[in-house]
């Protein structure tokens, strides 16, 4: 994929040679295609630096494609995003900035960003607020703790459910057997959380939460969203930065 940039900066470089050579009173040269990818052959072993700068050029490219089309994606989803009522999250309410996390209690780095993910509100001094999305993108006993963690939700212990499922250090650890223990030991009502798992407004609420990270062309986990800003993967210095630039803004 990276040989037709590379082939058509060369090819540019040959063809911009030719004006220089019309105003000089050469003749143009015409040349077909085996002679033309004889120079542009020639041109890449003599200047192989025009390799990695086409690379970055193609790499640079396709980042600013993404943010673009991100950007797009959550303008057209802001309120799903941002405002729901229904939303799990910790700190203020009121807070300036705004950190959605889009998570699978499946996922080895969703669990290693637990930590730093807890701690933001009082690192920016309760300037930020975040909200908690569930997106099982491995099925089964993951979509099982989500509807667990959102019916503990309804007894007022949704992040206590959140932050020891996501301490579970083994994914084989996450058994519909190991969740009602926990449950229990954070005082949740298991009877009632299992009834609420069925209840068809919380399945609703976990459908809506997984429309909305395909609408927004989420592939993986962790997945954070800030104003305007996509961030994927457990990018803790990148959460951060767009944090600090929303509370410029």
């Amino acid at each position: 994929m990276m040989i037709r940039p590379l082939l058509a900066a060369a090819a540019v470089a040959t063809v911009a040679m030719t004006p220089a050579c019309a105003e000089s009173g050469k003749t143009p040269v015409s040349m077909d295609r085996a002679e033309l990818e004889t120079v542009i052959h020639e041109y890449i072993v003599t200047h192989p630096e025009v390799i990695e700068e086409a690379i970055i050029a193609l790499n640079a490219r396709d980042r600013a494609d993404a943010a673009k089309a991100a950007k797009a994606a959550i303008s057209q989803n802001k309120d799903q995003l941002y405002n729901l009522d229904t939303d799990h999250f910790i700190g203020p309410a009121d807070a300036p900035v705004t950190v959605v996390e889009f998570f699978d209690y499946r996922c080895g780095y969703c669990k290693r960003s637990l930590s730093f993910v807890q701690a933001l509100p009082e690192e920016f001094d309760n300037k930020v607020r975040v909200v908690f999305k569930e997106y099982p993108i491995f099925g089964g006993i993951s979509e099982t703790a989500a509807l667990a963690a959102l019916a503990a939700g309804k007894q007022d212990k949704y992040y206590d459910m959140h932050a020891a499922l996501m301490q579970l250090k083994s994914n084989d650890a996450l058994t519909e057997k190991k969740i009602d223990e926990i449950a229990e030991d954070i005082g949740v009502d298991v009877r009632k959380m299992r009834a609420d798992m069925q209840s068809v407004a919380l399945k609703k609420q976990l459908d809506d939460m997984q429309r909305l990270g395909h609408a927004l062309n989420l592939d993986g986990t962790p997945g954070f969203y800030i104003g305007d800003t996509a961030i994927g993967g457990a990018d803790e210095q990148g959460v951060k930065n767009a944090i600090r630039d929303a509370l410029k803004g």
